[in-house]
């Protein structure tokens, strides 16, 4: 690491008065001593499952991410031009993969819809949710971790819409032990907005035009 990105690291935590490390890895280093999740709050029952054919397929891709989050880091926005990670905060895998598992548990728990949230889908579905995950980690100006989704759901008859899914929670301290829940909790909020709107009916498919009747 050179020295101008080393003193840029830390004049980026010093400003926003911060515990930051933009510039750790800890692959050569000690290992944390924990790591962060997601947890979804909403979980199908033991003994639960469903069957293609018997209702709605839904696949759950991976969502795309900015580069700040395609690292196991929690990022932290300290102005509108510089981004830095917090300290010992990593995630046990990259946040877009757990973000996948928690939308693809939250719809499981819905109901009796077949969900595909693997790489692995031996059926095609009825519908499908992918889209990029814009955001999920720490704003320093106010103090609150924002967790925030672009989707895109395609139905049957390849009918396509977008939402945006956002979730924040203020007044959250600047270190692991307290950004860790409150990303879980956000990131559970949008899940579940994500999962009323992927299951609250059929995507109809645009109507064909109607040719008019010729003059009798």
């Amino acid at each position: 690491m050179n020295n101008r990105i080393r003193i840029h690291c830390i004049a980026a935590a010093l400003s926003a008065g911060l515990l930051l490390g933009g510039c750790v890895s800890f692959g050569a280093g000690d290992p944390p001593e924990s790591l962060l999740t997601l947890k979804p709050t909403a979980t199908a029952a033991a003994g639960a499952g469903a069957r293609a054919g018997e209702g709605a397929t839904i696949a759950v891709l991976t969502p795309e991410t900015p580069a700040k989050l395609d690292v196991l880091r929690v990022p932290v926005t300290v102005s509108d031009t510089e981004i830095a990670y917090l300290q010992e905060a990593f995630w046990v895998e990259r946040p877009a993969r757990l973000f996948r598992r928690l939308l693809g548990e939250t719809l499981r728990a819905r109901g009796s819809v077949l969900v595909l949230d693997s790489d692995d889908t031996p059926t095609l579905a009825d519908r499908t949710l992918r889209g990029t995950l814009l955001d999920m980690g720490y704003d320093a100006g106010s103090s609150a971790v924002v967790v925030r989704y672009d989707a895109v759901r395609t139905g049957e008859g390849g009918a396509v819409e977008s939402r945006r899914f956002e979730a924040r929670e203020s007044g959250v301290l600047p270190d692991a032990a307290s950004v860790g829940p409150a990303l879980n909790r956000a990131a559970n909020t949008v899940a579940g907005e994500v999962a009323d709107w992927m299951t609250e009916g059929s995507i109809a498919p645009s109507a064909p035009a109607v040719a008019d009747s010729p003059a009798g």
